[in-house]
C-alpha cells in the first residue's frame, strides 16, 4: 500500500518539477529554522527531483535561506493542493560545484542570474529521511 501511494506522490512531484513551459509552476514550501530557533517557510520552484527521495531548488547565496541552512540543515518540504499533501522531513545542503549548477540550470532563470557560472547562483538539495503522504484519500507514513 505505501509503495502505491509513494508512486502517486512521485508522479505529482514529477509533474511539478522544472521550469514548466519556461515558467515557474512547480512550487514547494521549504521550511527551515531561523537564527532565533523558530520555523520559517519559503515557497520555491522545484528544479529537479527523484520522487520523494530528494528535491533541488535554485537560489542565491545571499538569501536568508542559505544562511539558515549553514546554521541548521534540518528542513521540511510540503507540496500540496486540495487533492494531496506531500510532507517530507530531512536535511538540506547548499551546493556550489560547477557540475551541479550546470545540471540544475534552466534557460528561464536567465533574468535572475547570468548563467550557471554566476558566483551568486547556488542549488539547495533537500534529502528526505521520512515522509507523510495523503494522496487520493489514502495515507502513508514512513522512513526512507
Amino acid at each position: 500500500m505505501n509503495q502505491e501511494i509513494i508512486a502517486k506522490a512521485k508522479e505529482i512531484i514529477s509533474a511539478k518539477t522544472g521550469y514548466i513551459g519556461g515558467g515557474m509552476e512547480g512550487y514547494a514550501v521549504l521550511a527551515l529554522i531561523d537564527e532565533n530557533g523558530y520555523p520559517t517557510a519559503s515557497t520555491l520552484t522545484i528544479a529537479k527531483a527523484d520522487g520523494i527521495k530528494w528535491l533541488t531548488f535554485n537560489t542565491s547565496l545571499g538569501r536568508d535561506s542559505v544562511k539558515r541552512i549553514n546554521k541548521c540543515n534540518r528542513a521540511g518540504v510540503c507540496i500540496n493542493s486540495s487533492e494531496y499533501n506531500i510532507t517530507l522531513v530531512g536535511t538540506v545542503e547548499v551546493l556550489t560545484d560547477p557540475d551541479t549548477k550546470k545540471d540544475m540550470w534552466f534557460p528561464a532563470m536567465e533574468g535572475q542570474w547570468s548563467g550557471p557560472d554566476d558566483p551568486e547562483y547556488c542549488v539547495l538539495r533537500f534529502t528526505a529521511e521520512r515522509y507523510s503522504l495523503f494522496v487520493g484519500y489514502e495515507e502513508a507514513k514512513g522512513a526512507l
